[in-house]
């Protein structure tokens, strides 16, 4: 009976460890938007309406503790595709590449007979490591059109006539700057709930409207993604995951390890699979999608990939993942971004420890340079500070100057306003995160300032010549 009762569970759990038919293997659509803070979306209770997913997050499963590691566009997506983490597989810096000879799931999927194709942004270098079918129709198809994505169609069509299973890639370009797609008449900047941590003057208004339309506008992208698995008759056979990306381009959110910096919408469709309005808090990784992707297909995870597949979380069978997980940024080689200012983090469902290596360095990035048009919001903040405003003062400094060490409770203060890391009720908390930082940067081979002064050897070539320029 022992016996008999442990290969039932077994049977249970490994229910796709020996490999799939063509047939059974599921199509695996994945899409990004780009430098999206995900609570500003409608789905998870902001203020940019999103129709499609939340008609998407009714069909399947929507994650509210799903994080990625470096909130930065290109470490991103190389971590997504390879499931390593940026320091271990050399893409750590933004506009960055992975070590030569790296592999991603693009080779993983193609071995078990997938298409594998990418369609919008790619951000990922080289491109031996990222065997993907190319289009750019994602980031640059008008979705105002009746069938903005042809080539996308054309890969749906060609795989249902084939038999052949496929995996997309769908990476817009929205929310990113400049803000200029999408509606903003729909969101009055009068109207707008500004999160606490932002200064209120016009010029942020003017620029979360315009940001709050080009997450709509990804919604419709969304939509005619999602419309063209209909057309197909492709959806129930079909794993979609959309995700937000890092936060977006205003302070405390993208280019940082605060919590909105690294946290992540994540909702996941898979009829007779995954449940259909089901929310899970398990805490996953970009690192893990990869996993997930091939757990799904039937298909073994390589020993080489950091990630772990929540397969079991999406099926039920599982309602937690991980304990940590961690966030490293470098400001070294980004636009306007300081020559040193290098973060560190490990985080758990409650409080998010931050380790900023450099904090007598001043913080800067692309935001503190002052933009143009709808990106100006930093100098009226600067301004406001200036005249007296002590909220103004006080986000301006906390964005610009950090201490040595942060820790949050991102339950009850997910904007990370107050640090509490001299709170002698959470020394043993602090200690913990410390230790486990500790621990994942030695397994990374982080090096701390060592690896942070080699950031731009792991940039393309026209990079690390401005970085030489600045030198001089």
């Amino acid at each position: 009976m022992l016996r008999l009762l442990t290969a039932l569970i077994c049977a249970t759990v490994c229910w796709n460890c020996s490999p799939l038919s063509a047939s059974e293997r599921p199509n695996l659509v994945f899409i990004i938007a780009d430098d999206c803070t995900y609570l500003d979306m409608q789905v998870y209770g902001g203020q940019a309406k999103t129709p499609h997913l939340n008609q998407l997050a009714k069909e399947g499963m929507q994650f509210t503790r799903c994080f990625q590691t470096a909130p930065m566009c290109s470490p991103t997506r190389h971590n997504i595709y390879t499931g390593i983490y940026p320091v271990k597989s050399g893409a750590w810096p933004n506009h960055t590449r992975v070590y030569d000879g790296t592999k991603s799931i693009a080779h993983y999927l193609k071995d078990v007979g997938y298409r594998v194709a990418l369609s919008g942004k790619t951000h990922i270098n080289p491109r031996e490591s990222f065997p993907f079918e190319y289009d750019g129709e994602f980031k640059t198809g008008d979705v105002s059109k009746a069938s903005p994505y042809p080539t996308i169609s054309k890969l749906m069509a060609e795989s249902a006539q084939a038999d052949t299973p496929f995996c997309l890639f769908a990476c817009s370009n929205e929310p990113h700057t400049p803000w200029n797609k999408g509606d903003a008449s729909a969101y009055p900047p009068a109207s707008l709930k500004l999160p606490p941590s932002w200064v209120d003057t016009p010029a942020t208004r003017a620029a979360y409207s315009a940001y709050l339309a080009e997450i709509t506008y990804f919604d419709a992208q969304c939509g005619k993604l999602l419309a063209l698995l209909n057309q197909h008759q492709l959806a129930s056979k079909t794993l979609v995951m959309v995700v937000s990306e890092q936060g977006s381009s205003f302070p405390f959110a993208k280019w940082t390890c605060f919590e909105l910096g690294l946290a992540s919408g994540m909702i996941v469709r898979w009829p007779g699979q995954v449940a259909a309005g089901s929310q899970s808090a398990a805490l996953v990784e970009y690192c893990d999608v990869s996993p997930t992707f091939l757990e799904a297909a039937g298909t073994s995870v390589p020993e080489s990939m950091d990630g772990r597949s929540f397969l079991s979380v999406l099926q039920g069978r599982a309602a937690e993942h991980k304990t940590y997980t961690y966030g490293i940024h470098t400001t070294r080689g980004i636009i306007n971004g300081s020559e040193y200012f290098g973060i560190r983090s490990c985080g758990t469902k409650t409080h998010r420890y931050i380790r900023n290596l450099h904090p007598a360095t001043q913080f800067t990035n692309a935001v503190t340079r002052g933009g143009k048009g709808n990106e100006n919001f930093w100098v009226s903040w600067q301004q406001q500070a200036a005249g007296g405003d002590a909220h103004a003062k006080a986000m301006t400094d906390k964005y610009s100057h950090r201490p040595p060490e942060e820790l949050y409770d991102v339950v009850r203060d997910p904007h990370c306003l107050n640090n509490l890391i001299n709170d002698r009720q959470l020394a043993s908390v602090k200690s913990e995160l410390s230790a486990e930082l500790d621990r994942w940067m030695h397994n990374q081979g982080d090096l701390g300032h060592e690896t942070e002064v080699k950031a731009t050897s792991r940039q393309g070539k026209g990079r690390q010549k401005k970085s030489a320029k600045k030198k001089k």
